[in-house]
């Protein structure tokens, strides 16, 4: 059947064009059949999925790699409730996705049809904007809106949702009513900081002895002005997963390695989009003590979260940034540069020891490879300019200190595990001449396992490693009764390269020290392909021994739940 081009489904797929959308993450079916088809005819790229989670994650990974939109199309009832946790994944995230998708007929709606069901019921509480759209006269202003809520005109980013019933996908839309200025693309609106604002905040950090700044999600874009405002400030620095890369390893501001120690010595701290949430111990006293903060948002809830600082400026971080150092000119910074130099000098320190012992890690009792092994292997092999996917339980917990790279994705603040092998395949896609490496331990990976079947249809230039211990290891934690008991299910080790070699990737299985850098090399010549490297189950991150295998950057939460309980005068329960 011919959709025609003044149908609500041509100028829906017009419109995404006219907006650089180049790619659109997919799996078709009856009810978006008319937008498919009309994606197809303006040449914008169709990247077929196994699995509508699938599509959206890989969307999200377009958007984080790109900073632009990222874009599902996914079919009605189950196409879209499979969607709901690439959206939930997205809303925590505040990652700026479009998630388009149909549903019954008009006349159909509410008698028991096909896949009828309410959709923006279930995702409006996930979502910045959930609308069904049933006139097609007003499809392009509900599109322009869905569009500029999940980029965050006007509020957060994140996942925008909307739908059209079938017939309104065919319908036409009078020439008269496809008004320019919803089918094309309008800069994004950039907050600028208030002068005054400014002003108090160079007093105070300039005045300050001991630093520190931690950047998060809207940070991400500003790393030369974040770069600049640390030469001149002197201050101490710490990313998170939210902007890891921002600032190179090599600047003499980073001291991730003394990340405990630091959050609890410095006087100020300036955040710059972040909040602070329980990867950040919620700003709690028990563990940040006096400090003042000083907050840099784009967002007003990035300002007021849990703590608010004593200077707050909503703007875009890297307008606050210059204006930050432009405004304090000449002015010589109180930092205490004896402190930071000590930090840096231990960061360097326990940086070194780390590098040197993941390449030296023995063997398991069992002769099979330590994770640290093989995160050495992997860090030596990928250029300096590489995007690296980590993901996993205690396999994650390993990767996240042992893997660094320019841009780096992880199941974020959502814990979301399972995102790997999509997002190295969306982030391969978006960014063919970088190198893509995804390190999945075994039990993330087989989430979306079935996505190996996309990356070799589609080419995708992926390098997966999955650490594969043949086990999950689940920690319960009952405070009441006993604390730290661990309970085990076991799995057995398999085969997930004869899994790529079966959808006609390369695949290699490595279980020796001596196979795993020739496998590497094969494996980044012959890309898409998978490592099975098959690694001890002996190998406990520290993570895990406090129970926290599953949460990526929080090693030092038991003690910082432990400091602010004295602090608060509680118990274990919470019970004055």
């Amino acid at each position: 059947m011919q959709i025609p081009n003044d149908s609500v489904a041509a100028l829906v797929a017009k419109s995404l064009k006219a907006r650089g959308v180049e790619r659109v993450f997919a799996l078709c079916g009856g009810h978006i059949m008319p937008i498919f088809m009309r994606l197809d005819a303006e040449g914008i790229a169709i990247v077929d999925v196994r699995d509508e989670r699938a599509a959206v994650h890989m969307a999200q990974a377009h958007a984080e790699v790109t900073g632009g939109l990222g874009v599902a199309l996914v079919t009605a009832g189950p196409g879209m409730t499979n969607a709901v946790t690439g959206i939930a994944n997205a809303h925590v995230s505040r990652a700026p996705v479009l998630v388009i998708s149909g549903t019954s007929p008009r006349a159909q709606e509410n008698r028991g049809g096909l896949q009828d069901i309410d959709h923006t019921a279930i995702v409006r509480s996930i979502t910045r904007y959930a609308r069904t759209v049933r006139e097609p006269t007003l499809a392009l202003a509900e599109l322009d809106e869905a569009i500029s809520r999940a980029l965050g005109e006007g509020g957060e980013p994140g996942p925008a949702y909307i739908d059209f019933p079938t017939d309104t996908m065919r319908q036409p839309v009078p020439a008269a009513l496809q008004l320019p200025e919803h089918l094309s693309p309008r800069p994004r609106t950039l907050a600028r900081p208030d002068p005054d604002r400014i002003a108090e905040a160079v007093e105070l950090l300039w005045s300050a002895r001991r630093v520190l700044v931690i950047s998060g999600r809207g940070a991400r874009g500003a790393g030369p002005e974040l770069t600049a405002l640390l030469d001149r400030l002197g201050a101490v620095y710490l990313d998170t997963g939210e902007s890891r890369g921002l600032v190179p390893d090599s600047h003499p501001a980073v001291v991730a390695a003394m990340r405990g120690a630091v959050m609890t010595d410095a006087d100020v701290i300036l955040t710059v989009g972040r909040r602070l949430d329980f990867q950040l111990a919620y700003g709690s006293p028990a563990v940040f003590g006096n400090a003042t903060f000083v907050r840099i948002a784009d967002i007003p809830q990035e300002l007021r979260d849990n703590r608010r600082g004593a200077v707050e400026i909503l703007s875009a971080a890297g307008p606050a940034l210059r204006a930050l150092v432009e405004a304090a000119g000449n002015r010589p910074s109180a930092v205490d540069r004896g402190w930071a130099g000590t930090l840096r000098a231990s960061h360097e320190a326990r940086a070194k020891k780390l590098r040197q012992t993941m390449a030296e890690a023995p063997a398991g009792g069992d002769g099979r490879l330590h994770p640290n092994r093989v995160l050495a292997a992997l860090q030596d092999a990928i250029p300096q300019d590489s995007i690296v996917v980590t993901d996993g339980g205690d396999f994650l917990s390993f990767a996240r200190v042992g893997l660094s790279a320019p841009t780096m994705l992880d199941p974020g603040p959502f814990g979301c595990i399972g995102v790997g092998v999509p997002y190295g395949i969306s982030a391969s896609l978006a960014a063919p001449d970088r190198t893509v490496l995804v390190a999945t331990g075994d039990g993330a990976f087989g989430f979306n396992a079935i996505e190996l079947d996309t990356a070799a249809r589609h080419k995708a230039p992926v390098l997966i490693v999955v650490a594969n211990n043949g086990a999950w290891q689940i920690e319960v934690h009952d405070q009441t009764v006993t604390h730290g008991k661990v309970v085990g299910t076991k799995l057995q080790f398999s085969d997930h390269a004869a899994m790529a070699r079966a959808f006609g990737m390369h695949g290699e299985r490595v279980e020796t020290a001596e196979q795993l850098g020739p496998a590497i090399a094969r494996a980044m010549a012959n890309r898409p392909a998978l490592l099975d490297v098959v690694v001890t189950p002996e190998a406990v991150s520290s993570d895990a021994k406090t129970g926290l295998a599953w949460v990526p950057d929080l090693q030092p939460l038991a003690a910082w739940d432990e400091a602010e309980r004295r602090w608060r005068g509680t118990d274990a329960a919470g019970t004055s």
